[in-house]
Protein backbone atom coordinates (compact mmCIF):
# COMPACT_ATOMS: atom_id res chain seq x y z
CA UNK A 1 0.00 0.00 0.00
CA UNK A 2 1.50 3.33 -1.00
CA UNK A 3 0.45 6.24 0.83
CA UNK A 4 1.75 10.18 0.35
CA UNK A 5 3.66 11.69 3.48
CA UNK A 6 1.39 14.28 4.38
CA UNK A 7 -1.26 11.46 5.63
CA UNK A 8 -1.05 9.54 9.04
CA UNK A 9 3.15 8.52 8.43
CA UNK A 10 3.59 12.54 8.49
CA UNK A 11 2.41 12.95 11.71
CA UNK A 12 4.82 10.94 13.71
CA UNK A 13 7.03 13.08 16.05
CA UNK A 14 10.65 13.36 14.53
CA UNK A 15 12.78 14.66 16.92
CA UNK A 16 16.52 13.79 17.46
CA UNK A 17 15.93 10.23 19.00
CA UNK A 18 16.86 9.65 22.70
CA UNK A 19 17.93 6.42 21.03
CA UNK A 20 20.45 7.69 18.85
CA UNK A 21 21.00 7.47 15.07
CA UNK A 22 19.80 5.07 12.33
CA UNK A 23 22.02 3.58 9.34
CA UNK A 24 20.29 2.75 5.87
CA UNK A 25 21.55 0.34 3.98
CA UNK A 26 21.37 0.07 0.16
CA UNK A 27 22.92 -2.27 -2.54
CA UNK A 28 21.75 -1.67 -6.09
CA UNK A 29 19.93 1.68 -7.71
CA UNK A 30 18.78 1.18 -10.80
CA UNK A 31 18.24 4.20 -13.53
CA UNK A 32 15.03 3.30 -14.28
CA UNK A 33 11.96 5.10 -12.78
CA UNK A 34 10.11 1.43 -11.88
CA UNK A 35 10.52 -0.87 -9.31
CA UNK A 36 13.20 -3.58 -9.41
CA UNK A 37 12.74 -7.38 -9.06
CA UNK A 38 15.92 -7.85 -6.46
CA UNK A 39 14.68 -6.90 -3.33
CA UNK A 40 17.80 -5.31 -2.36
CA UNK A 41 17.47 -2.69 -5.24
CA UNK A 42 15.55 0.58 -5.46
CA UNK A 43 15.14 3.18 -8.47
CA UNK A 44 17.00 5.96 -8.58
CA UNK A 45 13.89 8.24 -8.46
CA UNK A 46 13.06 6.36 -5.27
CA UNK A 47 16.14 7.47 -3.87
CA UNK A 48 16.04 10.21 -4.94
CA UNK A 49 12.68 10.81 -3.17
CA UNK A 50 13.88 9.19 0.17
CA UNK A 51 17.22 11.86 0.22
CA UNK A 52 15.03 14.84 -0.53
CA UNK A 53 12.71 13.61 2.33
CA UNK A 54 16.00 13.49 4.58
CA UNK A 55 17.44 16.70 3.16
CA UNK A 56 14.25 18.58 4.11
CA UNK A 57 13.77 16.21 7.76
CA UNK A 58 16.94 17.94 8.65
CA UNK A 59 19.06 14.81 8.74
CA UNK A 60 22.53 14.85 9.13
CA UNK A 61 24.25 12.25 6.98
CA UNK A 62 27.74 11.77 7.94
CA UNK A 63 29.98 8.78 6.99
CA UNK A 64 29.97 6.05 9.46
CA UNK A 65 33.54 6.75 10.73
CA UNK A 66 32.87 10.63 10.86
CA UNK A 67 29.87 9.06 13.23
CA UNK A 68 31.98 7.23 15.31
CA UNK A 69 34.70 10.21 15.70
CA UNK A 70 32.25 13.62 16.74
CA UNK A 71 29.68 12.27 19.52
CA UNK A 72 28.44 15.57 19.09
CA UNK A 73 26.63 14.27 16.29
CA UNK A 74 24.53 11.56 18.45
CA UNK A 75 22.64 14.58 19.86
CA UNK A 76 21.58 15.29 15.78
CA UNK A 77 19.06 14.09 14.04
CA UNK A 78 20.95 11.69 12.15
CA UNK A 79 20.59 8.71 9.37
CA UNK A 80 24.36 7.20 8.10
CA UNK A 81 23.59 6.05 4.26
CA UNK A 82 25.86 2.73 3.62
CA UNK A 83 25.96 1.00 0.45
CA UNK A 84 26.91 -2.60 0.18
CA UNK A 85 28.77 -4.65 -2.51
CA UNK A 86 29.76 -1.52 -4.43
CA UNK A 87 27.56 -2.08 -7.92
CA UNK A 88 28.83 0.38 -10.35
CA UNK A 89 25.18 1.80 -10.64
CA UNK A 90 25.85 3.39 -7.32
CA UNK A 91 27.60 5.82 -9.26
CA UNK A 92 24.42 7.46 -10.41
CA UNK A 93 23.34 7.82 -6.55
CA UNK A 94 26.90 9.42 -5.19
CA UNK A 95 25.92 11.96 -7.94
CA UNK A 96 22.23 12.36 -6.54
CA UNK A 97 24.42 12.28 -2.60
CA UNK A 98 27.17 15.01 -4.01
CA UNK A 99 23.72 16.91 -6.02
CA UNK A 100 22.27 17.65 -2.50
CA UNK A 101 25.92 17.84 0.17
CA UNK A 102 25.26 14.55 1.45
CA UNK A 103 27.60 11.63 2.13
CA UNK A 104 27.47 7.97 2.35
CA UNK A 105 30.17 5.15 3.25
CA UNK A 106 30.28 2.36 0.62
CA UNK A 107 31.41 -1.36 1.55
CA UNK A 108 33.68 -2.83 -1.45
CA UNK A 109 33.98 -6.47 -2.36
CA UNK A 110 37.98 -5.85 -2.77
CA UNK A 111 38.46 -8.96 -4.85
CA UNK A 112 35.51 -8.12 -7.38
CA UNK A 113 36.81 -4.32 -7.87
CA UNK A 114 35.48 -3.46 -11.63
CA UNK A 115 34.66 -6.61 -12.46
CA UNK A 116 31.64 -8.98 -12.15
CA UNK A 117 30.39 -10.34 -8.55
CA UNK A 118 32.48 -13.50 -7.98
CA UNK A 119 29.90 -14.55 -5.47
CA UNK A 120 26.17 -16.94 -6.36
CA UNK A 121 24.02 -14.85 -8.04
CA UNK A 122 20.51 -14.50 -6.39
CA UNK A 123 18.85 -11.97 -8.79
CA UNK A 124 21.86 -9.14 -7.82
CA UNK A 125 22.68 -6.36 -11.09
CA UNK A 126 24.66 -8.50 -13.25
CA UNK A 127 26.96 -5.95 -14.40
CA UNK A 128 30.33 -5.15 -12.91
CA UNK A 129 31.37 -3.42 -9.37
CA UNK A 130 32.71 -0.10 -9.24
CA UNK A 131 36.19 0.30 -10.76
CA UNK A 132 39.37 1.84 -8.89
CA UNK A 133 39.14 5.36 -10.94
CA UNK A 134 35.22 5.42 -9.62
CA UNK A 135 35.91 4.64 -6.12
CA UNK A 136 38.67 7.09 -5.76
CA UNK A 137 36.42 9.30 -6.92
CA UNK A 138 34.00 8.93 -4.49
CA UNK A 139 36.79 8.95 -1.45
CA UNK A 140 37.59 12.79 -3.46
CA UNK A 141 33.97 13.88 -3.09
CA UNK A 142 33.89 13.06 0.80
CA UNK A 143 32.41 9.67 0.39
CA UNK A 144 33.93 6.61 2.95
CA UNK A 145 34.98 3.52 1.11
CA UNK A 146 35.18 0.49 3.67
CA UNK A 147 35.76 -2.44 3.33
CA UNK A 148 32.79 -5.93 2.63
CA UNK A 149 35.59 -8.66 3.14
CA UNK A 150 37.66 -9.87 0.20
CA UNK A 151 35.39 -12.28 -1.40
CA UNK A 152 32.15 -12.02 0.04
CA UNK A 153 32.07 -15.18 1.56
CA UNK A 154 29.74 -15.84 4.71
CA UNK A 155 32.64 -15.00 7.45
CA UNK A 156 30.78 -17.27 9.98
CA UNK A 157 31.33 -20.37 7.69
CA UNK A 158 35.34 -19.82 8.04
CA UNK A 159 37.73 -20.86 10.61
CA UNK A 160 39.40 -17.92 12.86
CA UNK A 161 42.20 -18.18 10.08
CA UNK A 162 40.48 -17.69 6.94
CA UNK A 163 38.29 -15.29 8.81
CA UNK A 164 41.37 -12.54 9.61
CA UNK A 165 42.53 -13.05 6.03
CA UNK A 166 39.43 -11.65 4.38
CA UNK A 167 39.41 -8.70 6.81
CA UNK A 168 43.26 -8.11 6.33
CA UNK A 169 43.25 -8.59 2.70
CA UNK A 170 40.38 -6.64 1.83
CA UNK A 171 41.69 -3.69 3.98
CA UNK A 172 45.12 -4.16 2.62
CA UNK A 173 43.73 -4.06 -0.89
CA UNK A 174 41.59 -1.16 -0.53
CA UNK A 175 44.24 1.18 1.29
CA UNK A 176 46.46 0.67 -1.04
CA UNK A 177 43.83 1.47 -4.21
CA UNK A 178 42.09 4.65 -1.86
CA UNK A 179 46.35 5.69 -0.42
CA UNK A 180 44.26 6.36 2.98
CA UNK A 181 43.24 4.32 6.04
CA UNK A 182 40.36 1.96 5.83
CA UNK A 183 38.55 2.13 9.09
CA UNK A 184 35.09 0.37 8.74
CA UNK A 185 33.17 -2.99 7.52
CA UNK A 186 30.55 -5.03 6.65
CA UNK A 187 30.03 -8.45 7.41
CA UNK A 188 29.09 -10.39 4.17
CA UNK A 189 25.06 -11.47 4.43
CA UNK A 190 25.22 -9.83 7.63
CA UNK A 191 26.59 -13.24 9.26
CA UNK A 192 28.93 -12.33 12.45
CA UNK A 193 29.28 -13.94 16.05
CA UNK A 194 31.96 -13.54 18.55
CA UNK A 195 34.80 -15.12 16.47
CA UNK A 196 34.21 -13.00 13.38
CA UNK A 197 34.47 -9.56 15.23
CA UNK A 198 37.52 -10.21 17.00
CA UNK A 199 39.05 -10.72 13.28
CA UNK A 200 37.37 -7.53 12.20
CA UNK A 201 39.06 -5.88 15.39
CA UNK A 202 42.53 -7.76 15.20
CA UNK A 203 42.44 -6.63 11.37
CA UNK A 204 42.78 -3.21 12.40
CA UNK A 205 39.28 -1.78 11.36
CA UNK A 206 37.27 0.86 14.09
CA UNK A 207 33.98 -0.57 13.45
CA UNK A 208 31.51 -3.62 11.47
CA UNK A 209 27.94 -3.71 10.29
CA UNK A 210 25.75 -5.88 10.78
CA UNK A 211 22.39 -6.01 9.35
CA UNK A 212 20.12 -6.81 12.22
CA UNK A 213 17.19 -3.92 12.38
CA UNK A 214 17.34 -1.48 14.86
CA UNK A 215 18.87 1.80 16.19
CA UNK A 216 22.66 1.99 15.22
CA UNK A 217 24.42 2.35 18.25
CA UNK A 218 21.71 -0.25 20.29
CA UNK A 219 24.47 -2.79 21.39
CA UNK A 220 26.77 -0.38 22.77
CA UNK A 221 29.59 -2.35 20.79
CA UNK A 222 31.17 -0.69 16.99
CA UNK A 223 32.11 -3.85 15.89
CA UNK A 224 27.93 -4.72 16.04
CA UNK A 225 26.17 -1.60 14.10
CA UNK A 226 22.44 -2.41 13.15
CA UNK A 227 20.74 -0.91 9.85
CA UNK A 228 18.02 -0.55 8.21
CA UNK A 229 17.65 -2.31 4.99
CA UNK A 230 15.52 0.05 2.59
CA UNK A 231 13.71 -2.63 -0.08
CA UNK A 232 12.10 -2.18 -3.26
CA UNK A 233 8.78 -2.35 -2.33
CA UNK A 234 9.17 0.83 0.42
CA UNK A 235 6.83 3.90 0.15
CA UNK A 236 7.80 6.89 1.41
CA UNK A 237 5.98 6.33 4.27
CA UNK A 238 7.02 2.50 5.00
CA UNK A 239 10.53 4.66 4.52
CA UNK A 240 9.40 7.22 7.25
CA UNK A 241 8.07 4.99 9.77
CA UNK A 242 11.43 2.64 9.87
CA UNK A 243 13.43 6.36 10.66
CA UNK A 244 10.73 6.55 13.21
CA UNK A 245 10.94 3.61 14.83
CA UNK A 246 14.36 1.89 13.63
CA UNK A 247 12.26 -1.40 13.17
CA UNK A 248 11.18 -3.04 9.52
CA UNK A 249 8.19 -4.15 11.20
CA UNK A 250 6.21 -0.26 10.56
CA UNK A 251 2.62 -1.80 8.92
CA UNK A 252 -0.57 0.33 9.77
CA UNK A 253 -1.06 -2.29 12.71
CA UNK A 254 2.33 -1.16 14.19
CA UNK A 255 1.39 2.14 13.71
CA UNK A 256 -2.36 1.99 15.09
CA UNK A 257 -0.29 0.30 18.27
CA UNK A 258 1.72 3.05 18.52
CA UNK A 259 -1.13 5.68 18.32
CA UNK A 260 -2.88 4.03 21.07
CA UNK A 261 0.08 4.01 23.49
CA UNK A 262 0.90 7.59 22.71
CA UNK A 263 -2.73 8.14 23.67
CA UNK A 264 -2.86 6.32 26.77
CA UNK A 265 0.77 8.38 27.68
CA UNK A 266 -1.51 11.28 27.58
CA UNK A 267 -4.33 10.43 29.58
CA UNK A 268 -2.24 8.87 32.51
CA UNK A 269 0.75 11.90 32.26
CA UNK A 270 3.52 9.74 31.15
CA UNK A 271 3.65 10.90 27.58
Amino acid sequence: MSEPVGVIAARLPHPPSPHGPVMLMYHAVHPQDRRPAWPWAVSLASFERQLDFLQASGYDTPTVSELLAAPDRLRRRTAVITFDDGYADNVEAAGALQRRGMRATWYMVSGSIGRAPEWPFDGRPAGRLMDAAELRALQDAGMEIGSHSASHRRMTELDPQAQLREAVASKSDLEDLLGTEVHSFAYPYGAVDAACAAAVREAGYRSACTTDPGWMLRDGDPFRLRRLTVFNHDTLGTFRRKLVFASHDVNWLHLARYWARRAVQRVTGRG
